[in-house]
């Protein structure tokens, strides 16, 4: 398959979002698409794939130009998306996840469940998931439900294969698997376009590059005639250099107390015990099966502890829930934004309220006015790139989705803040945003808790840091400590504490 989008427009009320934009895709060719958070890379992908229509422009599919693609024409054309949010039913078995809108069936008209079941389960081994066809979704992890999209995608050989942040939930091992079977594909004639926010992975995958910024088309070309520093010039328009630069790690931290945890234990972590003060910054790391995100929900009220105790300035709390952490002043931003961060259903303007109407909101009315107020304040603060505060919050690009969850925290003015993964699928110029608030955060006396395994951000905003190792802390060291290797030796658990 040859594919060329030709001269792309689209506009949302009064946002344009992509402005005259070309995209050529050859056949075996696994082509990076690059952009920061609103580039307009996800609604270019979703005019290709028939979600929704161009304002202006051609898809040219082999030469032929397509007319009104829809999703269905698309998938006939064996054209697959796999979107950067997960979109599988968790009540549904995952081979019925699978072949969901395209169900085989037997003579007299039934699915043919063991068709089905066989078929996905070969896709499934050829992955080395370990994932087992007729488990139900809910019950997996993150990452397995991410390895099912990835799944869905191979089942009916597929000609151009859309990723979008694939590897978001992934840990290393499984994308270089992830990677094997792309380059297997490859040499049989299936094309990709690749869209990640990391680097590495696109310099270690891709063959071509085309990049967008502000909805408009800025350059296309073969990935080995530039760079990482090329590609982020590209990206925001400026080297990064200059923000580094900039950018100065300040300590706040002070000798009070804001969390004190003490011995506490619960499903995937054992004895932790800590304290955070306000105005530190302390990271939380460890490979993956450590405990850090059962952990971070833990804190926050969402995961069973059975030992141990929690305080927030010096007063426990009494009951584990989401509501009582809320109230004793925690917050949190979360690592799956889909599944733990907005309602997707809703508005932008009524996610952004939703912390305030659980802890602070005590009449009987929501006031409209005071809504908006909420809503503009944090858009100014963060801003956030929308066309209308009534839209579906679902509307707004993944990096904008982050940024009204952070609003809708910083009106609830917590003193603890638990962030886990909090650049997760966010563009390398966003980052900079997101470590300044941090830092901002910290400065203005907030104590926070961040959770990620990204050495270069936990170099950048560290005060202190604990490591963890199959549940338990391995490891804890200050700024003047840490180096890459010695977190991961900590992380491994060649070295640390019994």
């Amino acid at each position: 398959m040859f594919l060329e989008l030709k001269n792309i427009k689209k506009n949302f009320d009064a946002v344009q979002a992509l402005d005259g934009v070309d995209l050529k895709v050859g056949q075996g060719e696994i082509h990076g698409l690059l952009g920061e958070n609103g580039a307009g890379k996800t609604t270019l992908m979703n005019i290709l794939a028939g979600s929704f229509p161009p304002k202006s422009g051609d898809i040219i599919i082999d030469g032929k130009i397509i007319e009104k693609m829809t999703p269905k024409k698309a998938m006939d054309m064996k054209i697959r998306f796999i979107h950067q949010e997960l979109n599988l039913c968790n009540d549904l078995k995952v081979y019925q996840n699978m072949f969901l809108g395209e169900e085989l069936y037997t003579k007299v008209h039934f699915i043919d469940d063991k068709k089905e079941i066989t078929r996905a389960q070969k896709v499934l081994d050829s992955m080395n998931s370990h994932i087992v066809a007729t488990d139900k979704v809910e019950s997996l992890v993150t990452a397995e439900k991410q390895l099912v999209e990835i799944a869905k995608s191979l089942l009916f050989n597929s000609e151009l294969i859309i990723m979008d942040e694939p590897t978001s939930a992934l840990n290393n091992c499984e994308i270089e698997e992830l990677f094997e079977i792309m380059r297997d594909l490859q040499k049989s004639g299936v094309s990709f376009i690749y869209i990640s926010h990391k680097m590495p992975e696109i310099f270690g995958i891709c063959n071509k590059y085309t990049v967008l910024r502000d909805g408009k088309f800025i350059e296309s070309g073969n990935i080995k005639d530039i760079d990482e520093h090329i590609a982020t010039k590209l990206l925001i328009g400026h080297s990064l250099s200059a923000l580094d630069e900039k950018f100065v790690k300040e300590s706040h931290q002070s000798d009070e107390v804001f969390l004190s945890v003490k011995g506490i234990t619960g499903d995937g972590f054992n004895d932790v015990t800590f304290d955070l003060h306000k105005g530190e910054v302390l990271i939380v790391t460890g490979l993956q099966g450590s405990g850090c995100s059962e952990l971070s929900m833990s804190l926050f009220g969402a995961g069973n502890i059975t030992e141990g105790s929690i305080s927030v300035k010096g007063k426990d709390i009494k009951n584990n829930s989401i509501k009582v952490a809320m109230e004793s002043g925690i917050g949190l931003i979360p690592k799956n934004r889909k599944e733990r961060g907005i309602l997707p259903d809703l508005s932008i303007k009524d996610n952004m309220s939703l912390a305030y109407y659980t802890v602070k909101h005590h009449k009987l009315f929501v006031d409209e006015k005071e809504e908006d107020e909420r809503f503009f304040r944090q858009q100014i603060k963060m801003n956030i790139k929308v066309a209308s505060q009534e839209n579906v919050i679902t509307s707004l690009s993944g990096g904008n989705q982050q940024k009204v969850i952070f609003g809708k925290w910083f009106e609830l003015d917590s003193d603890v803040m638990i962030m886990d993964n909090p650049t997760q699928g966010i563009d390398v110029g966003a980052k900079f945003s997101i470590y300044e608030i941090i830092g901002n955060l910290a400065k203005s006396g907030k104590a926070l808790l961040v959770f990620t395994n990204e050495y270069p951000e936990i170099h950048r905003i560290a005060d202190n840091i604990i490591v963890l190792y199959k549940g338990r802390i391995k490891g804890r060291l200050n700024r003047s400590e840490m180096s890459e290797i010695s977190i991961m030796e900590y992380s491994t658990g060649t070295r640390g504490e019994k």
